[in-house]
């Protein structure tokens, strides 16, 4: 009888199972063609810690054991050897080519009814013709490859001087300067900016299709090397991971000292806050430096990227069906008519009947009345022949044509062009064409995909308070009290020429007895207008021209302008468009948080000024009513992650008090608070279902005030957690969070407004008049997504309704064990 394996056995074979996955991983195989492993033993020294990076020492990568890759990178699938052999392949993949290959070969037998090049020639032609237009799209993937890497790059060649290399020049280990506006030529690991504090923005449209910008930091060691001269004696070594494709994992440490010593005395903890992937984009920063760390085939999003692959639509596979159809149709005529040969030239007394065959005197095999059964095969052959023109082989010709003739009108189609980018769709594969009809379901993201990402400051609650005013609500609320019928429309208030950013969407009311309340609302959103603040569409005067410091608690007031003006990644950066004034224009990973340090600075709270250790804060004194600039020590920064839905900033003020600064999704920020900071919860609460109706984006901010003695302790574990390399690394420092991140006191919310844009609802309702399902993906509130559907015509009113919300993740696990869904 069969025994059951214990649990620790089912354990223990699982553990052997994922190792041996593990050993099958991108850092452990081929490990015969790697360089053997480092005399240190740290954890670098171990199989997929081997990489070693001398920086500002390019010439220790040209030898083994240290020699990688060019930073030469190729998309194309074929070169000048494998053109003829690849090409010849891939076109007899095809079927029918197939098919006309081997009839081909037979026509030049003496079973051929006809001369062999009417079979050859055609042939030929359509082989030639598609293999011509392969080769037409992979040369213009050469020439987009070798345009990249002919792109320049500012490379440190020795005694502090920069020279202009191409990206394939570049080498590990190589010093780089790159300018705003530049793509990264490789993997860097930031080493300075032109910033004080050594941060970055960064664009990775290009790797994930994000449109917010993601900051980089360099560390505090390196912050110093912010102009050439200073990588004259520049030394460090980098010791890091493997080359994988994991886009948002770094574990790495630097080596470095001072310039002056000979051995290497501090090592630093690297993440992928340092570090600057390839094809990613430089903005909102003047320059950075770098050193290169992965180059070519190891960066990377080209471990991302496959192959080149052969891609093949539906229709072609499609169309091979149809000619096994038609092949077995031939095979049956052609044995049709050799069963018939056969038959009938067995029968020797019908040899004078068909006398124009010459039966008698002809030797031909074919028709040897001696050998009927040789005779129908060969006459099986000849049919094949004779018959092949059943299948049509100027069918995959002639759709090769026409896919062609379609990406020329597809890439000069005036209506896909976009005037804002100056770029034009562009068909890489014509192979695929046809898959557009083929489409079902889309599925969209809603930031920057449906709407324009550019936040406006609408309204915010405060000590249970809501604040602000809609223009769009006041209209809406009066057409509905005189039942009118309303049609939107954008209306421009000074009636000049101008951008969307400085139109207002009104509602135009049709009818002759509105005029008053029309007028009325035009004279508001004029004097909005007139406040000429982009970013800032908020009107209260409870709040604005420092009303707020008469209110009766002053004190959660100014805490919930500190949250807007201190919990952030922003950068101050000079307005120079308004001379004279003393308004400040920041520059953010999101624009959510711009426009929070836009609006800080409206209600008094000016951020002013970032260091790597402070942040500086033009802030209305409630007792004097006067402003003054406040110092607020940076002691730890928790950034904000999809997972986390939250960032906190912890700080001392000028007094020596530590708060912790907090802002994030509302539940998460409930989930949070203690006992005592729950004053506002219920008041907040509905004043967010409020703004989620009118489709604005929300957000819960709070704090705490920490003791010196917690703090400490605290700042310890968090500081291990940092230091931590290894994968485990991003655990502990969220643990540590979790830690510090509790009791909180809720202070209110705020919301901001995110417009569509242009022609969205028009596109989408066409699509769905094409029949295409389309799913919306938003990490906003449920309230809000709907009032979004209906804006962009994807949601009606006679549509049928069914709401899912499963708002705990164990109660996700309950409800979907139930429906059946957990498999």
């Amino acid at each position: 009888m069969a025994t059951q394996p214990s649990a620790t056995n089912v354990q223990t074979m699982r553990k052997k199972k994922k190792k041996g996955k593990v050993k099958w991983s991108n850092l452990y195989t081929f490990s015969c063609l790697r360089s053997p492993p480092l005399v240190n033993q740290s954890d670098f020294g171990q199989p997929g810690f081997s990489r070693v990076v001398f920086c500002n020492d390019s010439a220790m990568h040209r030898t083994k054991p240290y020699k990688y890759p060019i930073n030469d990178v190729s998309t194309t699938k074929y070169n000048v050897v494998t053109f003829l052999p690849k090409s010849l392949f891939e076109q007899f993949r095809r079927v029918a080519n197939l098919y006309f290959l081997l009839v081909a070969v037979l026509s030049v037998t003496s079973l051929a009814p006809f001369s062999p090049l009417s079979l050859i020639a055609p042939l030929v032609f359509v082989v030639g013709i598609s293999m011509l237009k392969e080769g037409v799209e992979d040369w213009h993937r050469f020439l987009q490859d070798l345009e990249v890497n002919s792109r320049k790059v500012k490379v440190h060649i020795g005694n502090g001087s920069f020279l202009d290399r191409p990206w394939k020049a570049l080498r590990v280990g190589d010093v780089v300067k790159v300018s705003k506006n530049e793509y990264f030529p490789s993997d860097l690991l930031l080493l300075s900016s032109s910033y004080e504090d050594g941060v970055c923005y960064v664009e990775t449209m290009n790797l994930d299709g994000e449109t917010n910008l993601k900051i980089k930091r360099c560390l505090e060691c390196t912050l110093g090397f912010d102009e050439e001269l200073k990588f004259d004696k520049f030394k460090a070594t980098i010791r890091c991971e493997d080359p994988n494709s994991s886009l948002y994992t770094f574990v790495a440490n630097l080596e470095f000292g001072d310039e002056d010593e000979d051995t290497l005395i501090s090592s630093y903890p690297l993440s992928p806050s340092q570090l600057l992937l390839r094809d990613s984009k430089l903005q909102n920063t003047d320059y950075v430096y770098g050193v290169v760390v992965f180059t070519g085939r190891d960066t990377k999003v080209v471990r991302n990227s496959m192959k080149s692959p052969s891609k093949r639509s539906r229709v072609e596979k499609k169309m091979d069906h149809v000619i096994y159809v038609l092949f077995f149709m031939l095979l049956l005529i052609s044995l049709i008519t050799s069963i018939g040969s056969a038959r009938y030239t067995d029968r020797k007394h019908t040899a004078k009947e068909w006398w124009y065959l010459q039966l008698l005197e002809d030797t031909d095999a074919s028709f040897d009345p001696n050998k009927p059964l040789i005779s129908g095969f060969l006459q099986f052959l000849r049919a094949l022949i004779l018959y092949g023109y059943l299948i049509p082989i100027s069918l995959y010709v002639s759709i090769e044509v026409v896919k062609f003739l379609q990406a020329m009108l597809i890439n000069n189609d005036l209506q896909l062009f976009d005037e804002m980018s100056g770029k034009s769709v562009e068909a890489r594969t014509s192979n695929l064409n046809e898959e557009l009809g083929q489409v079902e379901m889309i599925l969209s993201d809603k930031t920057g995909t449906l709407t324009c990402n550019q936040m406006e400051f609408r309204k915010c609650s405060i000590e249970g308070i809501s604040y602000g005013g809609d223009v769009n609500a006041i209209v809406r609320a009066a057409s509905h009290r005189m039942n009118i019928n309303i049609e939107s429309y954008r209306f421009n208030i000074d009636g000049e020429d101008s951008t969307p950013r400085d139109s207002i969407e009104m509602h135009e009311i049709y009818s002759d007895q509105d005029n008053e309340v029309k007028n009325s609302v035009l004279d508001d959103a004029k004097s909005m207008r007139n406040l000429g603040i982009k970013g800032f569409n908020f009107r209260d005067d409870r709040l604005m021209n420092k009303m707020w410091v008469h209110g009766s608690n002053v004190w959660d007031m100014m805490m919930f302008f500190r949250v807007m003006a201190l919990c952030h990644t922003g950068i101050p950066v000079e307005n120079g468009e308004e001379t004279g004034s003393h308004k400040l224009k920041y520059e953010a990973e999101s624009p959510e948080e711009v426009t929070f340090l836009i609006a800080a600075q409206e209600f008094g709270f000016q951020f002013c000024k970032r260091t790597q250790s402070s942040m500086f804060v033009k802030e209305i004194d409630s007792s004097a009513a006067e402003e003054v600039e406040r110092e607020y020590k940076l002691l730890n920064l928790l950034e904000f992650s999809s997972s986390r839905k939250r960032m906190s900033v912890i700080v001392r003020d000028e007094v020596g008090q530590i708060f912790l600064f907090c802002k994030g999704a509302d539940n998460i920020i409930f989930d949070r608070l203690g006992d005592s900071g729950r004053t506002y919860q219920h008041a907040t609460t509905m004043h967010l279902a409020n703004y989620a109706e009118d489709g604005l984006r929300t957000m819960a901010f709070a704090y705490r005030k920490i003791k010196d003695l917690e703090y400490e302790e605290w700042s310890s574990t968090f500081a291990k957690a940092k230091a931590t390399i290894g994968p485990e690394r991003e655990e502990l420092l969220e643990n540590a969070s979790e830690i510090i991140e509790k009791d909180l006191v809720l202070l209110g919310a705020v919301a901001v407004d995110d417009k569509l844009q242009d022609g969205v609802a028009e596109c989408i309702d066409k699509l769905a008049q094409a029949g295409l399902k389309i799913w919306l993906l938003t990490g906003d509130k449920k309230e809000t997504a709907v009032n979004i559907g209906f804006a962009c015509s994807l949601l009606r009113h006679d549509m049928k309704q069914f709401h899912l919300s499963l708002s705990r993740d164990a109660e996700s696990k309950n409800q979907l064990k139930l429906s059946g869904y957990d498999r």
